[in-house]
């Protein structure tokens, strides 16, 4: 199974929370699995953060070294991401979401996401 993980996904991995579902983790450790992580998803967590919208245990340091450490596969923002940005219909307004789909429909990648949305653009949510 080949997937890019949702920001909030990210988050509740590396924080531990409960609502990332044991079927969920499952998929993730999974050795079998191709697990995604954007660096959008960093860009992301750094901007809220920083003007306060978001409160998260670890540094985005210690995310960078985790995400590393792991067997996740680093997603760069490629041009061809940027390009499919600007096709796409508005059933999205979140830019950081709007990449994360542009992302997944160019590299034919599901989504682990409890965003609804993302089905509104023809990808298969996990």
């Amino acid at each position: 199974m080949r997937f890019l993980i949702d920001t909030h996904i990210l988050i509740w991995m590396l924080e531990g929370d409960p609502q990332l579902s044991d079927l969920r983790r499952g998929f993730i450790s999974d050795p079998g699995s191709e697990v995604f992580v954007s660096v959008v998803s960093y860009w992301e967590i750094a901007i809220k953060t920083s003007i306060g919208k978001l409160s998260i245990s670890k540094s985005l340091n210690d995310i960078l070294d985790e995400v590393a450490a792991s067997s996740s596969i680093l997603l760069l923002t490629e041009p061809v991401h940027t390009l499919a940005v600007a096709t796409l219909p508005f059933h999205h307004r979140d830019p950081f979401d709007r990449m994360l789909v542009a992302q997944a429909q160019a590299e034919f990648l599901d989504v682990m996401t409890n965003d609804q949305v993302f089905a509104d653009y023809g990808l298969k949510l996990i």
